[in-house]
């Protein structure tokens, strides 16, 4: 829940500089850098037309956030429960390696959940993606001409492979600064069971 309430909160300032930098990859001589960009897409669309994405990235990020969270917490229980260890009982060199081992699995399946909803987010923002119309209408007719099929595989591996090693350096990093600091993760506990 926290995930994704945080996550919702930053589409709110994300989907504009994604709609502006989707438009410029998309046509090169939209814009020349993101503040001209910003005043080309308010003239043209208006403040609309930075927020035409807003669902999809909506339907990316949310899952994709909290799918990295939960996977990655599941598969690092799960290397150390294989171990027979905790991590207080483990090297710093074999929880790194759990770091990442954990973060490559949570990155391919936050890739895996959210690849549909990039794949209509990078074609949205495209300057008469879709057809006319409300957003909904607009996307409906993108997934139709793209299909089913391609909207969640077409591009899909290099996003894992991407994904994959970027969470698995997210969660390394992470990990290897709260071990500097001295912190640790906190996990909650039944208050009634016994420990």
């Amino acid at each position: 829940g926290a995930a994704a309430a945080a996550e919702t909160i930053a589409d709110v300032f994300l989907c504009p500089l994604e709609a502006v930098r989707i438009r410029a990859v998309s046509d090169p001589e939209f814009c020349d850098g993101l503040v001209d960009g910003f005043g080309k897409m308010l003239k043209a669309d208006g403040i609309g037309g930075f927020y035409a994405g807003f669902l999809p990235i909506l339907a990316k990020q949310v899952p994709y956030t909290m799918a990295k969270f939960a996977v990655q917490g599941s598969a690092a229980d799960a290397m150390y429960a294989s171990m027979g260890k905790s991590p207080k009982e483990l090297s710093d060199s074999t929880n790194l390696g759990v770091s990442l081992g954990s973060g490559v699995i949570a990155g391919v399946a936050a890739a895996i959940i959210s690849h549909p909803a990039d794949t209509l987010l990078s074609k949205i923002n495209k300057k008469g993606a879709g057809g006319d119309g409300p957003m909904m209408s607009r996307l409906m007719n993108i997934a139709k001409e793209v299909g089913f099929v391609n909207l969640c595989t077409v591009g899909l591996l290099p996003r894992c492979v991407m994904i994959g090693t970027l969470t698995a350096g997210q969660f390394g990093i992470f990990d290897t600064v709260m071990n500097a600091l001295g912190a640790s993760k906190f996990h909650f506990h039944d208050p009634n069971e016994k420990h």
